[in-house]
Parts: C-alpha cells; sequence; structure tokens
C-alpha cells in the first residue's frame, strides 16, 4: 500500500513523502499512530502544506535537542560484567541498561525508545545511535570488557572531556519508530499517482 506520510517516521522518510509499505505496517502502525494515510488524490493535494509544517516543526526540535546531541556525539559507556573464555557473557547488556548508563553519567533523561541498539552478548566495542529527531543521531560507542579488568578507554573519553548538560526530559520524538520497517522506498514526485481510491476506509488494526 502506499501512505502519505504526515510526520518524519525513523528509516522511512520525512512528512510529504510517498511511501510504499507492507500493508501490515501500514494498516497496523502508521494509519492508527497518525504518521501517515492513504496515499488518495485529495491527500496528495496537501503535500506542499504538510512539508511547510514539519519543516518549521523538525527545525524547532533540532534546535531544542541539538545541545543534546553534542553531548552524546563522541560519548563512550563502559560495562564491566562476567564472561566465559571465548568471551560470550554470562546474560547480556540490554538497551535499558545502555540508557540508564548514558542517563547517569551525562545526567539526561533519555527514555530505552531512542536508543536503537540489539542487546550485546559479548565483550568488545559497540557502536549505538540515539534516535533524538530524524536529524540528530548521534553515535555513541560501547565497550564491554571482562569484570575486574580495566577498559582501554580513547583518551577523549578519560574523565569527563564533554560537560553535562541538564536539558528538559527528552522525551520520544514522533518522528522515532522502535521497530526498523520493512518497506520498499518510493517517493512520489507527481501528484497525479495511482492510489487506492479516496474514499477507502482506513483499516483497523488487526
Amino acid at each position: 500500500m502506499k501512505v502519505l506520510l504526515i510526520k518524519d517516521v525513523f528509516k522511512l522518510g520525512r512528512a510529504g513523502d510517498v511511501k510504499r509499505v507492507a500493508d501490515g505496517y501500514g494498516r497496523n502502525f502508521l494509519l492508527p499512530q497518525g504518521l501517515g494515510v492513504l496515499a488518495t488524490p485529495g491527500a496528495l493535494r496537501q503535500v506542499e502544506m504538510i512539508r511547510k509544517k514539519a519543516t518549521a516543526a523538525r527545525a524547532e526540535l533540532n534546535s531544542e535537542m541539538s545541545s543534546i546531541a553534542e553531548v552524546l556525539t563522541g560519548a563512550v559507556i563502559t560495562f564491566g560484567t562476567r564472561a566465559g573464555d571465548t568471551g560470550k557473557l554470562y546474560g547480556s547488556i540490554t538497551t535499558q541498561m545502555m540508557v540508564d548508563e548514558i542517563n547517569k553519567k551525562y545526567k539526561l533523561q533519555l527514555d530505552r525508545h531512542q536508543i536503537e541498539a540489539q542487546p550485546i552478548r559479548n565483550l568488545g566495542e559497540f557502536k549505538i545511535l540515539a534516535r533524538l529527531t530524524v536529524d540528530l543521531t548521534p553515535e555513541i560507542k560501547v565497550i564491554v570488557h571482562r569484570e575486574g579488568e580495566q577498559p582501554d578507554l580513547p583518551e577523549a573519553a578519560e574523565g569527563e572531556s564533554k560537560p553535562a548538560v541538564e536539558p528538559e526530559p527528552a522525551t520520544v520524538p514522533e518522528n522515532a519508530v522502535e521497530a526498523e520497517p520493512a518497506v520498499e522506498a518510493e517517493t512520489a514526485t507527481e501528484p497525479e499517482i495511482a492510489v487506492e481510491a479516496e474514499t477507502a476506509a482506513e483499516p483497523k488494526a488487526e
């Protein structure tokens, strides 16, 4: 199905884009969450208005989140844990553990849904993303070392090289989605596009 995004959606597109997505993803998530509508001829006539409003809102959100992005760019968090001889952990480092450590170290109030990462189950260095806005996704290094050993920290990460800030609680932005969607990218360049009938009712989530 084709949908017109009315809000920015992480890894999918920006408000005003027309995308072809899996039927289930569109019906069960995008439409009921108010992130998109069916790309009917009537909806497509509003593309420019949607884009203008979204551009203004995006600029405001980027401004609000810029100080947090500056703090998190190049940030490093570490975990000392037990592991077997092969480096496999006895357990895992979860996304919640990562965001808790980030918030504690840098005095922030991020939500775990703003962290793009899979559970870590081995010793080593890993990179995760903080999804602040569709434009601001600072990369954070995660070092998992054996309990009782000292991690090999980069020089910039020794001590508190970046000033901690105390911003307003950083809630999950509406343009972020927790799961990466199964999608075929297809942005419409012309409003005259063959789509479902304008009278198509919005399907309810299964």
